[in-house]
């Protein structure tokens, strides 16, 4: 009876570090509220989210299921009320395919989405520029590639 409770509780505990080890954290604020959260990112500890902690956006929920997040996100939004407002946060969805899980909140049909760069590195979502960054190494190395082949 005592070995099955202590394989019971081992079993537990490997459960939980192996469902923590998968979660990521990343940068989560927005320039309207923290203004340094902006385009010259100024970002410390304060603004880093373990993204296990929450969900997807409520208006995501019908798409994706109640799971940690695949990723960082920063989205540029537009609106006619001032300069374009930078969103730090997790991104829930699937990471080759960022139409879905970047949708725009259709909460707000007068805020226009100018982009969305989505990353799978822990606090990835805090560099200006994410995704050319990424594209430009890959072509750079497949571009040797084809040279040494």
């Amino acid at each position: 009876m005592v070995s099955a409770v202590k394989y019971g509780l081992a079993l537990a505990l490997i459960i939980g570090l192996a469902s923590s080890a998968y979660a990521i954290k990343c940068y989560h604020c927005d320039s309207l509220t923290i203004p340094k959260c902006g385009l010259k990112f100024d970002g410390d500890d304060s603004l880093i989210l373990d993204c296990s902690r929450m969900g997807p956006p409520r208006y995501l929920q019908n798409f994706f299921p109640p799971r940690n997040a695949s990723g960082c996100m920063k989205k540029t939004l537009e609106s006619a009320a001032g300069p374009p407002q930078i969103v730090r946060s997790c991104y829930f969805g699937d990471v080759t395919n960022i139409q879905s899980g970047c949708q725009p909140d259709p909460a707000f049909p007068f805020v226009r989405q100018l982009n969305c760069d989505v990353c799978t590195k822990d606090e990835c979502n805090g560099s200006t520029s994410m995704t050319p960054i990424a594209f430009g190494i890959m072509m750079l190395f497949f571009g040797i590639a084809r040279l040494l082949a």
